[in-house]
């Protein structure tokens, strides 16, 4: 029986189906979310009279230096009531570049319009320690127009972003290149440790984490010439192939697609300074010594001197924050991340309390 000598009764029901087909059909090929019409990360001016926003780094008087002695760290979280936060962690990452390079200018971007309450007090002891040092400047980043007058401009402007998956990772992964394409400088996680000073460090350099990946988190451009012909290759790679649906695509995936080209090889150990013209991609054990399945190092105090043994060379420490984040440290215990925050950053580590 088809459908044309069928009871009226089924005609109208499988046309009915149909048509709902070709509805969902029609709604799943075309439908596209769009960026919310108000979110967290725009910029809203403050009404009540409550807050007092960090200025715009694009607007402050204090601006990047032009000879690439700074570093950039970037919080891309939303705040519920939009003050200034950071977990001690965090901090511990800041305080320990603002004290290992004294003579740099730390930046710490936040994504969202935040800031203190008006009276000034920040009820936050560990953001007290950090704004001892004058070297730490704290300012938020407007996203509609921290893209103009870069590669990135349209893109940003059509909130691509706001569509990803994983929203706030990629976030990052757009601040970090569009930053150092802007300014020039040092990127930096929130989850390292800076032991040694970045004035022994030949511009322009990442570190490897594998014979295949170069990873994002450590990254040095300088802002002009090969640093600067670099990072516009790296936000033109986000622009070509940005994937929100992918975890990883958008950091190391970036650095290591534009290095590979770049150096015209698939292989870490093969990205020397003369291969990749004035760039250095440093070995495994300069940042990222301990790997993140070995992460556990960090927090079991029978791994302490295995730790630091490993960690000898490093200039910089990366705790992996996505897999350590729910382990904690009782503050005094000899656990290699304690121990390595009370010798740099113990301001922090001093004022968090009894957990780290």
């Amino acid at each position: 029986m088809t459908i044309w000598i069928a009871p009226k009764r089924y005609k109208r029901r499988i046309s009915c189906v149909l048509l709902l087909f070709v509805g969902v059909y029609f709604l799943y090929t075309t439908w596209e979310p769009v960026p919310p019409g108000h979110s967290c990360f725009q910029n809203t001016p403050d009404d009540d009279g409550d807050r007092v926003l960090l200025e715009d780094v694009q607007q402050a008087t204090l601006q990047p230096t032009s000879d690439g002695r700074n570093i950039f760290f970037h919080e891309t979280s939303c705040s519920a009531d939009g003050i200034v936060r950071l977990s001690a962690r965090q901090a511990c990452a800041i305080e320990s570049a603002a004290r290992t390079n004294p003579g740099w200018s730390i930046f710490v971007l936040f994504a969202a319009p935040v800031g203190f309450q008006s009276n000034h007090s920040t009820a936050l002891p560990i953001i007290d320690s950090l704004l001892q040092y004058r070297n730490v400047h704290l300012r938020y980043v407007n996203l509609t127009t921290y893209g103009n007058d870069t590669p990135l401009d349209e893109w940003m402007q059509n909130g691509e972003i706001y569509r990803s998956q994983y929203m706030n990772s990629h976030l990052s992964d757009v601040m970090r290149y569009l930053t150092l394409y802007k300014y020039g400088g040092t990127y930096l996680d929130l989850d390292v440790i800076v032991r040694r000073p970045f004035d022994g460090l030949e511009a322009n350099y990442a570190g490897a984490e594998s014979v295949r990946w170069v990873a994002a988190g450590v990254l040095n451009f300088e802002p002009n010439g090969h640093g600067h012909e670099l990072a516009d290759m790296c936000v033109r790679d986000l622009l070509a192939n940005f994937n929100g649906k992918d975890w990883g695509n958008n950091g190391p995936g970036v650095i290591t697609r534009v290095l590979q080209k770049y150096c015209h090889t698939r292989t870490t150990v093969h990205m020397t300074r003369e291969r990749c013209k004035h760039f250095t991609v440093h070995p495994i054990k300069a940042f990222y010594a301990i790997g993140f399945d070995d992460f556990k190092q960090f927090f079991e105090e029978s791994f302490l001197e295995q730790a630091l043994s490993t960690l000898k060379q490093s200039v910089v420490v990366h705790v992996w924050n996505k897999f350590s984040k729910s382990h904690p440290v009782v503050v005094g215990s000899r656990v290699a991340y304690g121990v390595l925050a009370d010798q740099h950053c113990p301001k922090v580590y001093r004022s968090c309390g009894k957990v780290f």
